[in-house]
């Protein structure tokens, strides 16, 4: 039996994520399948891996062949790594304590990496909100200007409209005082 690793298709339209599953390669995309070992989700930044690790590694030993994004994901999370130092071992390149001193320090490199991309991503959303905020401002004290120079207008013309009409009102009774 030809055994594939492979994702299943679950969740709604444009918002999918997927089991990591072992299946037989004639079985169908959703159907049958022997064991699940992890799931994958892209909706999220970065994507959210989970992966059984020895599980993983116990199918890709035995023969299961991945596809080529589950391929990408064993990679990431170092299963291939991990089965090419075992081969290491098994042919006296060096030994186990040696295999597993590799792995850790390149998984403390991958996990630092992403450490900082989370950070990165998140003082960059921080300075963006922080320019979005300025600007607002900026629109929001130009606009306040206009408003208070429409303003002052309006009341310049107004006390204008005011003085007009008090001058007209002082002209008749200063006609009648000099006629009087």
């Amino acid at each position: 039996m030809a055994t594939k690793i492979r994702l299943q298709r679950h969740g709604r339209k444009n918002y999918a994520f997927y089991p990591i599953v072992i299946a037989d390669s004639r079985a169908p995309r959703d159907g049958r399948f022997i064991e699940r070992i992890g799931s994958y989700n892209p909706n999220t930044n970065p994507a959210t891996i989970t992966l059984n690790f020895e599980r993983a590694l116990y199918w890709v030993n035995v023969g299961a062949q991945p596809t080529d994004t589950v391929r990408t994901i064993l990679s990431n999370e170092g299963v291939l790594l991990m089965k090419h130092l075992q081969g290491g071992v098994k042919k006296g390149a060096f030994d186990e304590a040696e295999a597993q001193r590799r792995f850790d320090d390149w998984k403390a490199k991958k996990v630092a990496k992403v450490a900082a991309f989370k950070s990165s991503m998140a003082d960059n959303s921080q300075k963006a909100a922080a320019a979005r905020l300025e600007e607002e401002q900026a629109k929001n004290k130009a606009k306040a200007e206009l408003v208070a120079k429409k303003k002052a207008e309006l009341a310049a013309a107004k006390a204008e409209a005011e003085a007009a009409a008090q001058a007209a009102e002082e002209a008749p009774a200063a006609e009648e005082a000099a006629a009087e």
